[in-house]
């Protein structure tokens, strides 16, 4: 892979992590529209640390709240009810489900999960979850209400998104947003719960990255790009929630799709 592969596919990750069009399905997508090589499965969960960093950076006060609170709790159980010392809490158990889904499918999230049907097919059943959750759900419940059982079923959601083309973001938010939440404290909680995944997952396969082809300047040109793509990301969305739908991201979901099926069935594409 050489440095304009790698700053491509870091713009591409940063700028689809965080929308719920799923950065995994683009950045399979896109080197198959270029002719160029799958980056792998390894690679692409390293891009990630990229947006992790912007993640940190965006709520960094969050998070330095969540910290403190939670060694005042640890030393004062009676602090154990403050809102961070609970939302970091809420993180842990949201993250148990995809920690346990990532051991048992491991072979598949790298393998076969990965064509192109699997991804066009993922894209358009979560395009119409999403369309149906805008229509049902009562979006009123604010940041502060989540709960326990709220974490652990949006966790359980977010397991869903090892499937290429689900969309990490894309799912959370639904099930945030079937939850009841409003549709800017669904994509906060998304992205505060996306940081111990994508964490795990990119210190696990950077051995894998380094040891390959895609190692050393390439690798880092990847992150930085997908690291200042994602903070601009993370703030457009959050400000775009507030007064508008998830409704153009059904649409493009749909679209893109049907046309990634149009070009398999076309012999364009190879899945």
């Amino acid at each position: 892979m050489n440095l304009f592969e790698s700053l491509v596919l870091g713009v591409v990750q940063g700028v689809t992590e965080f929308l719920p069009i799923s950065s995994t399905a683009h950045l399979r997508i896109v080197p198959a529209l270029l002719g160029w090589e799958d980056p792998g499965a390894a690679f692409t969960a390293v891009l990630q640390l990229g947006t992790l960093a912007a993640v940190l950076v965006f709520f960094r006060r969050d998070l330095a709240d969540m910290a403190r609170a939670s060694l005042a709790a640890i030393r004062h159980p009676a602090r154990r009810r403050a809102p961070e010392a609970r939302l970091a809490l809420y993180l842990v158990v949201g993250t148990l489900p995809v920690v346990v889904a990532g051991v048992l499918f491991k072979s598949a999230i790298q393998g076969s999960w990965r064509a192109l049907s699997v991804i066009a097919t993922a894209m358009i059943v979560v395009a119409l979850g999403l369309a149906w959750v805008e229509r049902r759900a009562r979006h009123e419940r604010d940041f502060a209400s989540i709960v326990l059982r709220d974490a652990l079923i949006i966790g359980c959601a977010q397991a869903l998104a090892l499937v290429p083309g689900v969309s990490r973001s894309g799912i959370t938010i639904l099930a945030a947003m079937a939850l009841g939440l409003r549709r800017d404290a669904a994509a906060r909680f998304s992205f505060l719960l996306s940081i111990p995944a994508v964490a795990g997952a990119g210190v696990f396969e950077m051995k894998h990255v380094l040891h390959s082809d895609a190692g050393g300047a390439p690798l880092v040109v990847g992150l930085l790009a997908a690291t200042l793509t994602g903070y601009a990301s993370i703030a457009w969305l959050l400000r775009f929630l507030r007064t508008r739908t998830t409704l153009p991201f059904v649409v493009y979901r749909l679209a893109l799709g049907v046309a990634i099926f149009v070009l398999l069935a076309t012999g364009y594409l190879r899945s």
